[in-house]
């Protein structure tokens, strides 16, 4: 089912009107779950960091062990091409997608080679600038690069976090802040998460059980070049409560403050503002 209206698919060479089927019901992605993607976005008439994301598609892929079989600008191209369909205006999100066709050693591994891949483009809306959500705990963590391919921005890592999610809005919360296997705050279940204590930025340091987000990155730069002082470091719950300020990135709504952690509350503070404003400008000067 599809989240967005105005879908465009890219498949076997050519691009198509509608959300069309791409996947057998036979194929390694439909029942073993070898699927991943990456979503960029196009808004305004920019497409910001669409390169690095379809970069990370290939480097996804290779971690799933599917073959990624489309150049990094050869990808960029074909969205471009997709997007020439849309009005300046449209809100677009972008996602190419690989997934494996057969599997090799006992139908287990995928075969090198046999690789499906396909951009879907839909449009969904950006959040306006007043948007914001709010935040409690979940019983459910991050899994480490032992247990799952945290690696990839995988279709099969995204039960767990429906599970995060779910828990969170069945308690009257819009997102989850979650902890990883240590106990210690990793990120959202949809999106990185930033704090703000005394005018400087703080964000969980990489540790390998989440992907640390294109976004996530050029905030951090944005920020730092701006002169607002930038930390990744080990952060707990209670650090978090202790925030001024708290706000979540993605690539989807890119800034999103948050009001609420289990009952404490935030300001959309002027750190928050700044970030949003900072990515704007970025954008529209290099997107």
């Amino acid at each position: 089912m599809a989240t967005g209206t105005n879908i465009r698919t890219y498949f076997n060479g050519t691009w198509h009107e509608g959300d069309m089927p791409v996947m057998n019901a036979a194929d390694h992605g439909s029942w073993l779950g070898t699927t991943v993607f990456d979503g960029a976005r196009y808004f305004e008439g920019i497409h910001p960091d669409l390169e690095p994301h379809c970069a990370r598609v290939n480097r996804s892929a290779e971690a799933l062990m599917i073959t990624p079989t489309v150049e990094t600008s050869t990808m960029v191209d074909i969205v471009k091409e997709g997007l020439a369909a849309y009005p300046k205006g449209a809100a677009v999100y972008i996602r190419p997608m690989y997934w494996a066709l057969e599997g090799g050693d006992l139908g287990v591994v995928p075969k090198a080679g046999a690789t499906g891949f396909c951009v879907s483009l839909e449009e969904i809306p950006m959040a306006p600038p007043t948007t914001t959500t709010t935040l409690t705990t979940t019983r459910f963590r991050r899994p480490v690069i032992e247990d799952a391919v945290v690696n990839a921005k995988a279709g099969c890592l995204y039960p767990n976090n429906a599970r995060m999610l779910a828990e969170a809005r069945a308690k009257g919360y819009g997102n989850a802040l979650v902890a990883d296997a240590l106990g210690n705050v990793a990120e959202t279940a949809s999106a990185n998460i930033f704090m703000v204590r005394d005018g400087e930025v703080f964000t969980p340091i990489p540790n390998g059980c989440f992907l640390a987000g294109i976004t996530r990155a050029r905030h951090m730069a944005n920020m730092r070049a701006d002169g607002i002082k930038v930390h990744e470091a080990v952060l707990t719950f209670d650090d978090f409560r202790k925030a001024d300020e708290v706000f979540m990135s993605g690539n989807m709504m890119k800034v999103t403050p948050v009001s609420e952690f289990d009952g404490t509350m935030y300001n959309s503070g002027p750190i928050t503002r700044r970030v949003r404003e900072l990515y704007w400008d970025w954008a529209h000067s290099n997107g």
